[in-house]
């Protein structure tokens, strides 16, 4: 019996968009993961199947106890809870607190029950797992990979049949990336991954990949996933040589029974002209010449709609199956130094001095836990912070990307913030940039807040490549939100740019795939 099912799954906006249709799905393996491009719909696919939002049309059967993560609520951050309130763990705690404090009402007896040991046990879990040791810790006071981890862990103590964990690893650093692994692992009942972190999916049984095509079930984690799409690309890649060469066949084909069609047409009306044969026969022959054709014309009409209409279903599984490539601008390389930090003291997260040299064409990966200084140290780069106490000098531009890509304006459209962050740049330049990447016509005069993370990164990569003077990148995290595909796309482009970056990430595969030539660890 299926974990979770859904049968005929459709799903409709109030504008009349349809995200999908007829989805159906059956969880028969512990651990599955979703995956696919930003603004496919995996989010709103798991809302429906946790029952969040109920589906235009089908059914959906969940087990009898189950339990979903999202990203933070806001309201987490900007509230007073403390972490024992938020565990639902602060009535006890305080009842403990009474009867040491020599309060013997009965009531106080009756909620510790045997939970005596409950606030040494906690602190122990807390620390274990990264966190304040400090139940009356204010949750708006942890960093967001600590909260992450708070309600993770909160998560992982239920005794639920199924778990349905959307992007569970934003925000989260090494150590409790590995902490969330051995969770998962430990976890007994059944678990649907949403995610795009490899690390994480290689710890799946089956991949769900959601596409504009429907839902597509692959055995094995996301490495026999990966090799699968693989290999049904290159026999894609063989099925549209083979219709492309069926169909010029058959236009040659076409032609040459054309051309003779005229050469008999010719030569009836040179013999009607001559007289050398009776009129009658003449006709005759000319009606039937006229109904072959006619058959031959809907017989090749037949064939060349056959084979576009395969050709078209096979363009489009391919544009599902090949990693889109992102083109930057040549620039030459250069090793001179443009940062050196000597003895620099952060404002915050690393307490020990910091001495750093980088080079125009250094590319380096900033590493350490939540909270150790790594975005410090770039706000500082930038400005918005100060030094304790060191020096800094810089000698480059430098450009700041996050993993909201900030720096595009969202008010503006993606040909304006293109026109005004890269000087000098002529319209039809631009506008041959921007098809480049993607977008067409009037699709350049979108609004940038419409923008998928995908697209957004597009977008500021191609201004980042257009600027008059080679930038150092400062790059936040800005793999965080973006799908495997825009993934790969960002660590390919970072590998083939020219210039230097410094990037702080969490995802090793991400990292070594953008081209990283040093690792300072926090």
């Amino acid at each position: 019996m299926p974990v979770l099912q859904a049968n005929h799954i459709s799903h409709q906006f109030d504008n009349g968009d349809m995200p999908f249709q007829h989805l159906s799905c059956a969880m028969n393996q512990r651990r599955v993961g979703l995956v696919g491009r930003n603004g496919v719909g995996k989010s709103l696919f798991a809302s429906i199947l946790c029952g969040e939002i109920a589906p235009s049309d089908g059914k959906v059967t969940l087990p009898s106890s189950f339990a979903t993560y999202r990203q933070q609520p806001s309201e987490l951050l900007s509230s007073n809870s403390t972490i024992a309130q938020f565990l639902g763990k602060d009535k006890v705690l305080e009842a403990i607190g009474k009867i040491e404090a020599g309060d013997s009402s009965e009531h106080w007896f009756e909620l510790v029950g045997e939970q005596w040991d409950l606030a040494i046990r906690l602190q122990n879990q807390l620390r274990e797992i990264g966190l304040p040791p400090r139940s009356d810790a204010l949750c708006s006071d942890l960093s967001g990979g600590q909260l992450a981890r708070l309600q993770l862990w909160q998560l992982f103590e239920q005794d639920v049949e199924l778990l349905i964990l959307d992007e569970p690893s934003n925000h989260l650093d090494v150590a409790a990336k590995q902490w969330l692994i051995e969770a998962m692992r430990s976890f007994e009942g059944a678990i649907l991954l949403i995610s795009h972190d490899r690390e994480l999916l290689r710890q799946m049984d089956e991949i769900w990949e959601l596409s504009g095509l429907g839902l597509t079930v692959f055995g094995g984690n996301y490495d026999d996933y990966a090799e699968h799409k693989r290999t049904e690309l290159r026999a894609v890649e063989r099925h549209l040589a083979n219709v492309s060469k069926q169909t010029k066949r058959l236009e040659e084909q076409a032609q040459r029974n054309r051309e003779k069609a005229e050469q008999r047409a010719a030569q009836g009306s040179k013999q009607r002209k001559e007289g050398s044969q009776p009129k009658i026969l003449l006709d005759a022959k000319k009606d039937q010449a006229t109904a072959r054709a006619s058959n031959r014309t809907k017989n090749e009409q037949l064939r060349q709609a056959h084979l576009q209409d395969k050709a078209q279903t096979l363009k489009s599984r391919k544009e599902q199956l090949e990693n889109q490539r992102l083109y930057l601008a040549d620039t030459q390389s250069s090793s001179r130094k443009v940062i050196s930090l000597l003895e620099g003291v952060l404002p915050f997260g690393h307490a020990q001095p910091i001495t750093l040299q980088v080079f125009a064409d250094d590319k380096i990966h900033l590493m350490g836990s939540n909270g150790s200084g790594k975005s410090t140290l770039l706000k500082i780069l930038l400005g918005e912070f100060a030094l304790k106490r060191g020096e800094l000098h810089i000698n480059t531009p430098l450009y700041y990307l996050d993993q909201h890509f900030g720096g595009i304006d969202v008010d503006l459209s993606i040909f304006e913030n293109l026109m005004q962050q890269c000087e000098g740049m002529q319209e039809s330049d631009a506008r041959t940039l921007l098809a480049g990447i993607g977008f067409r016509r009037d699709h350049v005069f979108r609004l940038a807040k419409v923008l998928s993370g995908g697209e957004k990164m597009k977008l500021a990569m191609l201004i980042v490549s257009h600027q008059p003077t080679q930038p150092l990148l400062l790059l936040d995290e800005p793999d965080n939100h973006l799908d495997l595909e825009s993934k790969m796309m960002l660590a390919t482009a970072l590998q083939s740019y020219q210039g230097g970056f410094i990037l702080v990430s969490h995802d090793q595969d991400f990292s070594k795939e953008s081209g990283v030539t040093r690792q300072i660890q926090f």
